[in-house]
Order: structure tokens, then C-alpha cells, then sequence
């Protein structure tokens, strides 16, 4: 079996670090290494110093997951009247410029300009491993498929947007002739630091089951197993 190489890049030293403690965790049958880097995927800068770092280490990218989001400040929609609405949506302190345009930077941003900077590695793939063409898998979120706000109109805008622009990298891409594929999956609830405001040492979330027993189809928040299914199936050889 070839040696695999892993590379996490984690905006702060804190999840940085705690990538050291999965090592343990990877199954002994699987050659290769996880790799922690720090990179701040909002700026170009960092990014390119993020490439420079695997191009010193891998004479390709086989495989680009963009993971980073942000969510945005929560909004009540629920009023009895037009003023009360207005008063919710626009005269809330918390209702700002800044808050659509951090989010923006980082959930839809972030996706275009690591993609675009990756993309002679990526394109090296196929060069190097015949029949395997390098690919992208966006994480997008079902709240960009629904048209309920879900109380946060900016993350699901935000998320919305990173399914076209998904789209738009895959058909311009395709259209200038270069082998790489570009993907993207709307997860819905899963347990995260963003959906459970904490995590473990090994960076683990957990959301009681009971909590969306009635609230989704599977009455269960999402698994690991299932996000690794979908990640593998876009990666796999099509």
C-alpha cells in the first residue's frame, strides 16, 4: 500500500494542535501521516504561503476539501407586524455590513481563492496518477437549499452562494479543458463547535439525539460515517 499524506490547515495553533492528538487515532493498517498546518484560508497571503508548503512536501494534491465556515448573527423572524420585522432585521445592533461580508469572506471567499490557487496541483493528479483526476469537494450546508433564513440569512445566503460557486468552478474549469473535478455536499445538522458551541480534545462534537428525533427525516443529527460515505464517493474514481 502507498504511503498517503494528510495535510489539515487550521486557522489557530488550538485546533492546530489538537490534529497531534488524532494521530493515535487513525487506523494502524493505513501507511501515511496527518500533516497540521496553520493557514488563514480569508487571505490571500496566507494561502499562497499555504500552497508553497505543500508544493515543499507533495509533488501533487490528489484531493481539496474547503471545511471552513462561519455562521452569522441570529435575526428573530418571527413578528405580527412589518415594523416589528423591520425593527428585528434592520434596526438590530447586531444586524450589520460587517456580519454578511465576514461571512461571506470565509464560506464563500475562502472556497474560490483556495481552489483557484491549487489548481497546478490539483491539475498534477492526473499527470502523476493516470485515470485519478484531482478533485474538489466544497462543504456547503443544506441551509443553502432551503428557503427558510433559519433565523440567519447571511449564513444561508452565504451557503447558497457556495453551491454555485461550485458550480461555476466545475463548468469553467471543464470548460478550459483542465481534468479536475469540482463537487460540493449540503450536509444538514451535524455536531460541530458551530452547531454544539464545544468540542473535545480530539475536536469531537456531540448533539443528543433526542434533540432532532422529530425534527429531521433520519431523527438523528449526522456522523462522522455519514460525511465520510459522501466524501468518499466524490472522491472515488468516476
Amino acid at each position: 500500500m502507498s504511503t498517503q499524506s494528510v495535510a489539515v490547515a487550521s486557522h489557530n495553533e488550538l485546533n492546530r494542535n489538537s490534529l497531534f492528538n488524532m494521530k493515535g487515532r487513525v487506523a494502524l493498517d493505513i501507511e501515511g501521516e496527518i500533516i497540521a498546518l496553520t493557514a488563514d484560508v480569508a487571505s490571500k497571503q496566507s494561502i499562497a504561503k499555504l500552497v508553497r508548503e505543500i508544493e515543499s512536501r507533495e509533488k501533487c494534491l490528489c484531493i481539496l476539501v474547503n471545511n471552513a465556515g462561519i455562521t452569522s448573527e441570529s435575526v428573530t423572524t418571527e413578528t405580527e407586524t412589518a415594523s416589528d420585522m423591520k425593527r428585528n432585521l434592520f434596526d438590530n445592533d447586531k444586524a450589520t455590513f460587517d456580519d454578511w461580508t465576514d461571512t461571506y469572506r470565509t464560506n464563500v471567499a475562502s472556497i474560490y481563492f483556495v481552489t483557484a490557487a491549487f489548481l497546478p496541483l490539483l491539475q498534477k493528479s492526473l499527470e502523476l496518477h493516470p485515470g485519478w483526476p484531482g478533485t474538489v469537494i466544497n462543504i456547503s450546508s443544506v441551509s443553502g437549499l432551503v428557503k427558510s433564513a433559519q433565523h440567519h440569512f447571511a449564513y444561508n445566503a452565504s451557503k447558497a452562494a457556495a453551491v454555485h460557486l461550485t458550480r461555476m468552478l466545475s463548468a469553467e474549469i471543464a470548460e478550459s479543458g483542465h481534468k479536475i473535478r469540482v463537487n460540493s455536499i449540503a450536509p444538514g445538522i451535524f455536531p460541530s463547535e458551530m452547531t454544539a458551541q464545544e468540542s473535545n480534545e480530539f475536536q469531537k462534537s456531540h448533539i443528543p439525539r433526542e434533540n432532532y428525533a422529530k425534527k429531521v427525516p433520519a431523527a438523528r443529527p449526522g456522523r462522522d460515517v455519514d460525511m465520510a460515505q459522501a466524501v468518499l464517493m466524490l472522491a472515488a474514481k468516476q
